[in-house]
């Protein structure tokens, strides 16, 4: 169960943090109008309806927590290194999961996600006026660039072995 502690943690610490941006910047635009908790994760309601949204605030309240979540974990990514000499399991299990949560998630939820489920993407296309293929493939380039950052560089800091085709290198180095 100590295990899990720190995954199921993550997952929380994800949700709050790109749903909570997409709060707050709904906010300040004053389009906010209540938070759903569903069965498959958390929801952000927002006052104007999908087939009236226009203009660039949508980019900003759809895009904005998957941009940040990422640069989080890019910044938590290149402290590594601390994290992985901290004394407490629970921090250290914590920062390895945070990394890959952040540098996965949003990348797929906005490349492959998006093909099932819509969700940020449609506020990002109709602020930003962008061709959702070319929104999906930059991410989906991102999250295939995170994936192997993150199978090159986690596990082996984190002492963790595994052979599960997700955290292995998929492009040979050279040396």
């Amino acid at each position: 169960m100590k295990k899990y502690l720190a995954l199921i943690f993550t997952l929380i610490i994800f949700a709050t943090i790109h749903e909570g941006l997409h709060t707050i910047i709904a906010t300040a635009y004053r389009e906010y109008n209540e938070f759903r908790v569903k069965p498959y994760g958390l929801e952000v309601i927002y006052k104007t309806p999908v087939e009236e949204r226009h203009g660039i605030k949508w980019g900003f309240i759809s895009g904005t927590s998957n941009i940040a979540t990422v640069l989080l974990g890019y910044l938590i990514f290149a402290f590594k290194k601390r994290f992985e000499k901290h004394q407490n399991d629970f921090i250290r299990a914590l920062a390895y999961w945070l990394i890959i949560y952040l540098l996965f998630l949003d990348p797929l939820n906005l490349s492959i996600g998006s093909l099932f489920y819509g969700g940020d993407i449609n506020g990002i296309v109709v602020g930003l006026g962008i061709s959702r293929w070319v929104i999906q493939g930059i991410f989906f380039s991102v999250f295939f660039l995170n994936r192997e950052l993150v199978a090159r560089e986690v596990p082996p800091t984190f002492g963790v072995k595994t052979n599960h085709p997700l955290f292995r290198p998929w492009i040979a180095q050279n040396r």
